[in-house]
């Protein structure tokens, strides 16, 4: 289990204790100090070029031609945005070890960084680190291919021994998500465990956050439409009040649900966009409520959904309203399992450091990411991006600036994770 410790003091401090560790991890530590640069370069590109979800175009082409001047083989999605490839032995007996999955959309946000490589789309910027999580796979892939390939020069034919799978996954901020697209394609399909991350500004760069269990919410969007006779403000005895009844729901199915789902699945329903009429002295005839539901429970999530259409109904049944209940399954949470997070725990502890390793909070955020370990086991850890001593940030923000030197760390840790279940995976 992970556990509380330290984030780096000093930016000489992070340099040090993410340059490597013992035995084969020195070789990959090394190595992966040399990508730094043009990893850098290539997650400087695609920020400057983000793009929406399913529209990554030419983040996906530039995804395949750098995989591709390396010597491996990409395969792009079917019909989408998307790619997906394979390193190691290209014997098709040779067993897979592990998954890693990394996200590459961006959000309908204006950057205002100022930066040299700021987003050169109006309107889209990279400010949820899906840039940072691209570069990381495509660390990890060139490391791996890397290793592999000198491997067999030292005379291990079979090179790494085993196969890994590297997911470039597209449409992360749209629900369902394409992570469910992925699972669709049957990618997960020979692989036994699967690995992602994702960036936090909140934790000093050099240091990684795990968690056992649910690490963010499942998220689902409600709409309710209640529509009624309306009339004038004097005489709302007449009329079906859509005002009032979008009031009760707004308030009373919250606290409903909340009394009928356990307390410690976190359930909760939000609303963020309530509109009806537009004048004074007029009790209109439609109304609408926009929200999200969010659990933390797998199960609870699976309840809540069942409970809320006979909730929304009994809350505005005294106004004699109609009521239309639009409830989207959105993702479910990621739930990390603990011998997969076990493995992210020993490979940090090895390339970071002990006292850089710390348990990462719960989100009530979604992550598409969910939709994977609901079929294979998997954990995603939170990847430090705060600079020591610098600005505070929050994801989805247009001046989100993460530091750099999360990459190198994020591919060595993905890295010596890689190597754990390929040492396990070999025949």
């Amino acid at each position: 289990m992970s556990s509380e410790a330290e984030a780096p003091e000093t930016t000489a401090r992070v340099d040090a204790e993410v340059s490597g560790a013992a035995g084969d991890q020195v070789d990959a530590g090394a190595l992966i100090s040399e990508l730094e640069g043009d990893l850098i370069t290539f997650r400087r590109d695609i920020h400057a070029h983000p793009e929406l979800s399913w529209k990554e175009e030419r983040t996906t082409e530039r995804i395949i031609a750098e995989l591709e001047a390396v010597g491996l083989q990409p395969q792009r999605f079917p019909e989408t945005t998307g790619v997906w490839v394979d390193v190691g032995p290209e014997d098709d007996q040779a067993p897979y070890a592990a998954a890693f999955r990394g996200d590459i959309d961006a959000l309908p946000i204006v950057e205002t960084t100022g930066l040299e490589y700021a987003s050169q789309n109006e309107g889209v910027a990279h400010s949820c680190g899906h840039d940072i999580h691209t570069t990381v796979m495509l660390g990890l892939a060139r490391a791996l291919h890397q290793l592999h390939t000198q491997r067999i020069a030292a005379g291990h034919t079979a090179g790494l021994g085993a196969r890994v799978r590297i997911i470039f996954q597209p449409a992360e901020e749209q629900f369902p998500g394409g992570a469910k697209e992925a699972v669709r394609q049957g990618l997960l399909q020979p692989v036994p465990r699967i690995f992602a991350l994702h960036c936090d500004p909140k934790l000093t760069v050099g240091a990684i956050g795990t968690r056992i269990g649910p690490i963010t919410s499942a998220g689902d969007l409600v709409r309710v439409e209640v529509t009624g006779r309306g009339g004038h403000t004097s005489r709302p005895h007449l009329t079906e009040d859509v005002v009032g009844a979008l009031g009760h729901i707004a308030t009373m199915v919250p606290a409903v649900l909340a009394r009928r789902i356990d307390v410690r699945s976190g359930v909760s329903l939000v609303w963020g966009h309530i509109e009806a009429g537009n004048a004074a002295n007029a009790i209109p005839s439609v109304g609408t409520l926009h929200g999200t539901m969010r659990v933390l429970d797998i199960d609870a999530w699976k309840e809540a959904g069942g409970y809320l259409s006979a909730i929304v109904q009994e809350a505005a049944a005294p106004y004699g309203v109609d009521v239309a209940l639009d409830h989207v399954r959105g993702v479910p949470p990621v739930s990390n399992t603990s011998a997969e997070t076990a493995i992210v725990d020993e490979a940090a502890k090895r390339v970071l450091g002990r006292r850089n390793l710390t348990l990462a909070e719960q989100s009530m955020g979604g992550e598409d990411f969910g939709w994977m370990t609901q079929e294979v086991p998997g954990s995603m850890f939170r990847l430090g991006t705060k600079t020591p001593d610098g600005e505070d940030y929050d994801l989805h923000r247009g001046d989100y600036i993460p530091d750099e030197r999360a990459i190198a760390v994020g591919v060595k840790v993905m890295t010596a994770v890689a190597e754990t279940c390929i040492s396990e995976a070999r025949p």
